[in-house]
């Protein structure tokens, strides 16, 4: 008989993490468009735990946090076509109101999901569709990253930055990371060109002539940042708050700046399935939990040491 309800992660309070307790849900049911997923493993990003500590645009709990998924498709709603019981997909559900991927099971838009790429695991794809989403959206749909451009990726070790690094590598850029020493050679590894230790070297000193930047940090480094751009170079900032002076001090400079939030694509995640299934992109997993140690996970990932991404594994 089909079990009606559920585990969950979720939270009744914002704070630190141990406001998250496993639950039991009812099981949702997928509407119109929409399929249901079981959920083989589900991604941790920065943006799950920033949800947990500040609410952000979910507001007040009770909610259930997580936008990544890799799993099964276990039933279809009404007008699905392209997507079938029994399929392995992996995807993002929409971001920010559509979280909930720290469960058994989700519902979502069919158009949220991709076929799971053969080569890849449940946990390397669900570690995939936000960050590399995010990543493909600001140098691909945004930037237009073209062959032989100069790419700079901040935080080239993270989570967003080690796909971006390996996506702008794809497309045919130069691109130069930053990151601490310690993870020069994992960032290497993924393609970079050339690496700079931002604790002991300027960046806007190191990085020249750049076409491209991509901002996940904000701040003063996102200003400084526009300094390392030729004319009519554009700098590509994930952080959509803190924006004062940005506008002005671009066109001062002669280059543009762009801020976006991920939005949820079944064609970007064809195309990351494309270039994971040829190999020119890889997610660096640093390591797992099981969905009832939740709370573990956004605790390794709050102390910022983290290389790559955390992931959930909630079947086996």
């Amino acid at each position: 008989m089909t079990r009606n309800t559920m585990r969950t992660i979720t939270q009744t309070a914002l704070g630190d993490p141990d406001v998250l307790h496993q639950a039991e849900a009812e099981r949702p049911e997928p509407g119109v468009g929409q399929v249901l997923v079981a959920v083989h493993a589900a991604g941790v990003n920065p943006t799950d735990w920033k949800h947990r500590r500040h609410g952000y645009f979910l507001g007040q709990p009770p909610f259930t946090l997580g936008w990544d998924v890799s799993g099964t498709v276990e039933a279809v709603g009404p007008g699905v076509s392209l997507l079938a019981p029994g399929d392995e997909v992996f995807g993002m559900l929409p971001y920010p109101q559509g979280a909930g991927a720290h469960a058994e099971y989700v519902t979502g838009p069919a158009r949220a999901f991709a076929p799971k790429p053969a080569a890849l695991s449940h946990v390397e794809a669900a570690a995939l569709p936000l960050v590399s989403l995010t990543a493909w959206q600001a140098l691909v749909d945004t930037a237009r990253v073209r062959p032989g451009q100069r790419v700079l990726v901040h935080a080239a070790a993270g989570g967003v930055g080690h796909v971006a690094v390996q996506i702008a590598k794809a497309r045919g850029a130069y691109v130069i990371g930053t990151a601490s020493a310690a993870k020069h050679d994992v960032v290497r590894g993924l393609g970079a060109d050339e690496v700079i230790d931002y604790r002991t070297a300027d960046f806007v000193k190191e990085a020249r002539d750049i076409d491209v930047v991509l901002d996940p940090l904000g701040g003063e480094d996102r200003l400084r940042s526009l300094e390392t751009l030729r004319p009519g170079g554009v700098l590509v900032s994930i952080l959509p708050q803190g924006l004062e002076g940005l506008a002005e001090r671009a066109a001062e400079l002669g280059v543009t700046a762009k801020t976006m939030i991920v939005e949820h694509d079944q064609a970007g995640m064809a195309a990351i399935a494309a270039l994971a299934e040829s190999g020119q992109l890889r997610a660096h997993v640093s390591g797992t939990y099981p969905l009832a140690e939740a709370a573990g996970a956004h605790a390794e990932g709050e102390t910022g040491r983290v290389v790559g991404k955390l992931v959930l594994t909630v079947r086996p």
